[in-house]
């Protein structure tokens, strides 16, 4: 204990001061942190480090697909239903079928099952790389919605087809009739678990007398309880996960309260953003152990070099041409999408920057990590050393290069020019909301409380703060009448933007920053 303990403070400062730096630089921080964990695994005299894929698959993993989950629009991920199912399942398995069919040709021993386990491996892209980069430039909610989606999806279908390409170089052989049973289980199994272990932590929410540190502590361990369910019943614990999370988040208003929801908050993101340094500094570390692999299985190290530049050469190929497909598709059977201007304006340089967001990450790390050491007769898994070092090159080259280049490509190419008019759209449609939340609430308090409480001084500034928009600056007038009639107000606000988010018209973000507005208000009332 007091030896790990002055490493993971350490490491803390290292995350913070390199995050700190990345954004002072306008880059996205895993990059900065693998590359610093890389530099960190050269210093002499630093003991290997040895990760439990275990501690990535059941520690980090469930937290960073619940908080995702509960960051993603569900309006906008229904509105792209298509391109991003095409993509978290199509594509993966398509970069899945492109890797092991080249590395069966041109890796000597590799079988076509060995393919599909690297495959499936370094398939999926991770969510956290892409995000980073992208918020340092402009994109439409279209495409980031896409991202976003794909990315909370392609975790659960990457990983099923690893857990297949697992037990047919275990066995020998692969039966499809068992592979489809096992499948549909996984999935539906997975989705089934997760809705359900929802359902019982929102009612537990909602019938038990928390408060806002007992909804914080349940939320923290929810993810968990859903991937451990789901993983005991042989299902999709990814899938588990994000479903539940997706059906937790959609409903959060009805039994979070608003102290709940701005405490969680804060806690939620300095925890995420925790656990994401950590992974991406400890995939810097562990090269030499990887190193190490590849030179006790005899495998020169440029060779192994090589093996990974190709592999990634394949994945950033398969989904440029996948991103092309699905453009194709789109202006052949979605007409009324392809003939739009905004989209005919970006159609040709679209799929390119779709095709470039492909960085690799945590997924694929913990996928690489949980490859047994043995097969069930006892023989040493095949290539196992090579599938890491392949893995890691990976990962370091798509952080790398297309993190760095990314940015760049957005600026240079202009995909986006019609953003500005998006933005103003989404300014009216901002202002639109805000006049009609005000003049819904202004008439909501006159028809039932005016004549009630004609004379109340407390009723007269609340009418007059939603009737000019102005802000009380004294404190005199608040008593227990006013304070229920406010808190009422805030109660229907919240109601009335529920239900303009049904509409299409208004974007769930802007509704999701007005209701963390009126959570404030509220929260400011206790100190009034």
């Amino acid at each position: 204990m007091h030896t790990i303990l002055p490493f993971i403070l350490v490491m803390v400062l290292v995350i913070v001061i390199l995050t700190i730096w990345a954004n002072k630089l306008k880059i996205a921080y895993p990059i900065l942190l693998v590359l610093a964990g890389l530099a960190i695994s050269f210093i002499p005299g630093l003991p290997l480090i040895k990760i439990d894929p275990d501690l990535i698959f059941f520690i980090f993993l469930p937290p960073l697909l619940f908080e995702a989950a509960w960051s993603v629009s569900f309006k906008e991920m229904r509105k792209w239903w298509r391109i991003i199912g095409s993509f978290a399942f199509l594509v993966v398995f398509f970069t899945a079928l492109l890797v092991a069919l080249f590395t069966n040709q041109i890796i000597p021993g590799f079988s076509i099952a060995l393919g599909f386990v690297l495959g499936g491996i370094v398939s999926p892209p991770d969510a956290v790389s892409t995000g980073a980069i992208i918020k340092f430039v402009k994109v439409p909610k279209s495409t980031a919605a896409i991202l976003e989606g794909e990315s909370l999806l392609n975790d659960a279908s990457s990983l099923i087809i690893f857990r297949f390409a697992l037990v047919a170089v275990g066995t020998g052989q692969f039966v499809i009739q068992e592979a489809a049973v096992d499948f549909l289980w996984m999935l539906f199994g997975g989705v089934s678990i997760g809705l359900l272990v929802g359902f019982i932590f929102i009612w537990i929410h909602k019938h038990l007398s928390t408060d806002a540190p007992s909804d914080i502590a349940l939320t923290l361990v929810e993810p968990y309880f859903m991937y451990w369910i789901a993983e005991q019943f042989h299902c999709s614990g990814v899938l588990a996960v994000v479903t539940g999370g997706l059906f937790m988040s959609a409903r959060r208003l009805k039994y979070l309260s608003s102290s709940s929801r701005i405490k969680g908050y804060s806690v939620w993101e300095s925890f995420v953003f925790l656990l994401n340094g950590a992974v991406f500094l400890i995939i810097g570390l562990d090269l030499p152990e990887i190193v190490s692999g590849i030179r006790a299985h005899g495998t020169p190290l440029k060779v192994a070099i090589g093996y990974g530049v190709l592999v990634t050469a394949i994945l950033i190929i398969a989904r440029i041409i996948s991103a092309y497909a699905g453009m194709f598709a789109t202006i052949i059977f979605r007409r009324q999408i392809a003939h739009q201007a905004q989209f005919r304006k970006r159609r040709w340089f679209l799929p390119i920057i779709l095709g470039w967001t492909g960085m690799r990450g945590v997924v694929s790390l913990a996928a690489a990590l949980a490859i047994p050491l043995t097969l069930p007769n006892g023989e040493a898994f095949p290539h196992r050393n090579l599938i890491l070092f392949i893995t890691f090159v990976a990962i370091l080259l798509t952080l790398v290069i297309q993190g760095l280049t990314l940015p760049y490509i957005i600026r240079r190419v202009k995909p986006f020019q019609g953003l500005e008019d998006q933005e103003e759209i989404e300014r009216n449609t901002r202002q639109k909301m805000k006049v009609g939340l005000r003049n819904h609430v202004y008439n909501f308090v006159k028809e039932k409380y005016a004549e009630e409480y004609k004379g109340h001084a407390g009723m007269e500034k609340i009418l007059k703060h939603w009737e000019d928009q102005s802000k009380v600056q004294d404190s005199s007038w608040m008593d227990e009448t006013s304070r229920k009639i406010l808190l009422e107000i805030f109660e229907e606000q919240r109601q009335y933007l529920s239900l303009l988010n049904k509409e299409e018209e208004y974007d769930e973000d802007i509704i999701r920053q007005q209701i963390q507005q009126i959570d404030l208000e509220e929260e400011r009332l206790k100190y009034v």
